[in-house]
């Protein structure tokens, strides 16, 4: 399981540019990014070296950003992974509320899944029975 930074982010010019400067500006390292959003704001998620961190500078600087525990998976970089990885969730009563991936190394990639708390444990059992690594921020930070 990883740290997920969540930011509430009003949809206006140069928001999203003011987010990633004061991150960068803080020293802080993003390994992958996701935006989802309306017409009037966006709800962006970002995997990064030190998400409390980010958190405290983000909230210094008038921005609304929460840590989330999300399971990193690591999946083979090809096709039909992601699906294998889902039919093995398939086989539980685990909901995933929202999911993304990344490429870590050339021949693998990161799938970050939102799993409710209370089906983490189902959600594991699952994953590592079906062949496929957890992963830890160390993880991610050496891939």
């Amino acid at each position: 399981m990883i740290m997920q930074l969540t930011v509430f982010l009003e949809n206006s010019e140069g928001r999203l540019a003011a987010l990633c400067r004061t991150l960068a500006d803080a020293g802080v390292n993003m390994s992958a990014l996701t935006i989802a959003e309306t017409s009037d704001y966006g709800i962006v998620r970002i995997i990064c070296d030190n998400v409390f961190h980010a958190v405290d500078v983000l909230e210094e600087s008038g921005f609304r950003a929460t840590k989330t525990k999300v399971l990193a998976v690591e999946v083979p970089d090809r096709p039909g992974a992601l699906a294998e990885l889902l039919e093995a969730l398939g086989s539980t009563d685990v909901n995933i509320e929202y999911g993304y991936c990344f490429l870590a190394d050339g021949d693998k990639a990161i799938d970050v899944l939102k799993i409710k708390p209370e089906d983490r444990a189902a959600a594991e059992e699952a994953i590592t029975k079906a062949g496929f690594k957890l992963l830890h921020w160390n993880d991610i930070a050496e891939s």
